[in-house]
């Protein structure tokens, strides 16, 4: 792991620590509407997938494949979003979603629909990492 990694303030307001997998820190974004996990590669100054080494690049993407399994077994996701948009925060985050055919957004994009966040609650926030946490401890590579 590069020396002197940190996350992005804005990740780190908006997100739940989950767990560190073999590349990426794993993040539960504060927002309810969508079970929503957030990847970030634990190197330095990284800002897009290209910037990664070749091995990283791989493992980066066993680790998303992993994650859109683990939210579509939990879920029954009905299709499972994976997006690297970079334009507000620039370290290289990777969104992945889960969606559903009744959700408030289909069949467009989830930023399609303007709408305010709805943050997890304590006890609500404490049971989904729980669940990620446990899923994430029987994935790793």
């Amino acid at each position: 792991m590069a020396a002197g990694f940190a996350l992005d303030s804005r990740l780190a307001d908006s997100c739940f620590f989950i767990a560190d997998v073999d590349l990426c820190r794993v993040l539960l974004k504060n927002d309810k509407t969508w079970p929503w996990l957030v990847l970030v590669p634990r190197r330095d100054n990284i800002r897009e997938i290209y910037d990664l080494a070749a091995d990283d690049q791989m493992q980066l993407t066993r680790e998303i494949s992993r994650t859109a399994q683990t939210l579509k077994t939990l879920y029954n996701a009905d299709k499972i979003n994976i997006a690297a948009y970079g334009n507000m925060v620039p370290q290289l985050h990777i969104h992945v979603f889960a969606r559903f055919k009744t959700d408030r957004a289909w069949p467009k994009p989830v930023w399609a629909v303007q709408h305010g966040e709805i943050p997890y609650t304590d006890l609500e926030k404490e049971t989904e990492i729980e669940k990620f946490k446990n899923c994430f401890g029987k994935i790793q590579a």
